[in-house]
């Protein structure tokens, strides 16, 4: 049962978690794309459409490799399915659970863009640092990049809470 829940859980917050992203990105599209953008802490953070759109990945790398891009983005889920259904589905492991819902949910949530339009639509600018623009998706794909790395320094350090890699079902 608990194998249920938590796919029950991934699965639903994979979904609310793309909604929110498609959302973000079509509210974006029909009240931004034109403008100037919306100052939301002036001087730090921007509400900006970016014209021409993102038709590669992050930093403007591979633009107009929507081939590749499937490709890899398809892989990348697979494998992160794949480690989902491996981890125990104990509290213990719930980091690398949510890892695997951010990673999955941002790349899902920019697959979509890529196959529907054709390109990604990023709104969101940090003009305190001119960060490049970016979006939700985006955001998902950080926070998980960011707790993989402070779990793997705080929390999962031992050879033993890997044991589930070798564990074939």
């Amino acid at each position: 049962m608990k194998e249920k829940k938590a796919w029950a859980w991934f699965l639903g917050m994979t979904v609310f978690l793309v909604c929110l992203d498609q959302a973000s990105k079509a509210w974006a599209a029909a009240v931004l794309k034109g403008n100037s953008g919306i100052p939301v802490l002036p001087g730090v953070l921007e509400l900006y459409y970016l014209y021409p759109e993102n038709k590669g990945i992050a930093f403007g790398m591979f633009q107009n490799s929507a081939g590749v891009l499937l490709i890899v983005t398809g892989l990348l889920m697979l494998l992160l399915l794949w480690v989902f259904h491996k981890v125990p589905k104990t509290r213990y492991f719930f980091l690398i659970h949510l890892v695997c819902l951010l990673f999955f949910s941002g790349a899902l949530g920019n697959l979509l863009d890529r196959v529907c339009r054709g390109y990604v639509i990023d709104f969101l600018y940090f003009s305190l640092i001119s960060f490049p623009v970016f979006n939700l998706a985006d955001t998902f794909v950080v926070a998980a990049a960011i707790l993989m790395v402070l779990s793997g320094i705080f929390k999962y350090k031992n050879d033993e809470d890997f044991a589930w890699l070798k564990n074939t079902r």
